[in-house]
């Protein structure tokens, strides 16, 4: 913990290397001398660096918070018979071996009896959804509906107008029928997402913990692909993004540019994002932004020629903006053009993720002998989509 506190304090002070710098330069209205331009570069750079380090440590605590309880060795250490799942599991994995796969089989009861195909143990099932939620901040912040069980889809009432009869009168005056009031459905299907890993068997043959490999490189690649979708997903196929207009989703006359130039954010636009959002939604609000974006947001002042940036002191909890938490995010828009988006508000409770129930693992033995591979073939089935428009607006440029 010692070394977290000081690599947070340290970047706290360069954050004030950095204001007093600029501040110089912008209270005498010279040029910034060579000298001190190599400086503010190689101080932005270790900041970042800080910043890359205090994040990733931050997500580690999240993954110690979600597994500390039991751990997924403990579990399987538990049971005689899961532990032998789990060995004959990493068996068929490392050698392919159908005696291994036999022994899996009959735990399971179950015949996979074409080319090596078995569905992961469900230590090893829960181990990798566990894994993929530390990895995508969304999964962490959305609402995660439990995986169904008795249906294809599940529909979500969406209000697509409001009532608009309201009228005073006195006792004797009849009331005039709502017309304008109407609600959509969002179906939430979970759709299939797949990746391909060839790995080499002398690699497999000589790792010992080898599940443990495969099951690394696919919490990656699966958290990479689901992030995007949350973030920019088109809704056909796939999630439905925070940043993908849709009646389905978030619509336009939630988009804020107001204040912004064509490739600059502004402090007056994060104003006016924020009071987009009515106050009966302001509860649980956070912001989503690249790093890109960040960058800029960092040397933002307010009227008084103070930062609004308000960077976390405290290892564990996130940087702020206007008073509400900032997350980042690797696949939120950050190209700074006219009519893009680059960042939103909102509550990110207001964003649905729906799973199936199945998670499986093909692993191919024969398909790429000849260059001596193994080949993995992942699933998963799940989608997503924000299921109240008015919770949320969005930071567009202008």
């Amino acid at each position: 913990m010692a070394k977290i506190h000081d690599l947070i304090q340290e970047r706290a002070t360069l954050n004030a290397s950095l204001r007093a710098l600029n501040d110089k330069y912008m209270q005498s209205g010279e040029v910034m001398s060579g000298e001190d331009k190599e400086q503010l570069t190689k101080m932005e750079a270790r900041y970042d660096a800080l910043d890359a380090s205090i994040d990733t440590y931050n997500r580690q605590l999240e993954r110690d918070r979600k597994e500390g309880e039991k751990p997924a060795e403990q579990v399987a250490s538990e049971s005689p018979k899961n532990a032998e799942r789990m060995k004959a599991f990493a068996d068929v994995l490392r050698t392919g071996s159908q005696q291994a796969m036999q022994v899996y089989a009959a735990l399971q009861q179950d015949n996979p009896t074409q080319a090596g195909y078995l569905v992961a143990p469900e230590e090893f099932r829960s181990e990798l959804i566990a894994g993929i939620d530390a990895l995508t901040f969304m999964r962490q912040k959305a609402n995660v509906i439990p995986p169904m069980r008795n249906a294809q889809s599940i529909g979500y009432p969406t209000q697509t107008a409001d009532m608009g009869a309201w009228a005073w009168g006195n006792e004797l005056t009849e009331p005039t029928d709502d017309t304008t009031l109407a609600y959509g459905k969002r179906e939430f299907k979970p759709n299939p997402g797949m990746s391909g890993i060839k790995i080499s068997k002398t690699l497999l043959r000589n790792m010992p913990a080898v599940d443990g490999y495969v099951r690394g490189r696919m919490q990656a690649e699966v958290a990479k692909n689901l992030e995007t979708a949350y973030m920019t997903g088109s809704g056909a196929g796939q999630p439905l993004g925070l940043f993908t207009s849709s009646v389905d989703g978030i619509y336009t006359d939630r988009d804020v540019s107001t204040g912004n130039t064509a490739t600059e954010i502004k402090f007056d636009n994060l104003i006016e994002v924020q009071e987009k959002v009515d106050p009966q939604y302001q509860n649980g609000c956070e912001w989503v932004f690249h790093s890109d974006a960040v960058k800029q947001l960092r040397k933002l002042k307010d009227s008084n020629g103070q930062y609004v940036w308000q960077p976390s002191v405290v290892a564990g909890q996130p940087d702020m903006i206007l008073n509400k938490p900032v997350n980042r995010s690797a696949y939120a828009p950050n190209t700074f053009t006219t009519g893009l988006y680059v960042g939103i508000y909102g509550n990110l409770k207001n964003y649905w993720i729906c799973d199936a129930l199945s998670l499986e693992i093909q692993v191919l033995n024969e398909l790429h002998a000849k260059s001596n591979q193994a080949y993995y073939l992942s699933r998963i089935e799940t989608d997503g989509a924000p299921v109240w428009s008015a919770g949320f607006a969005r930071v567009k440029l202008g």
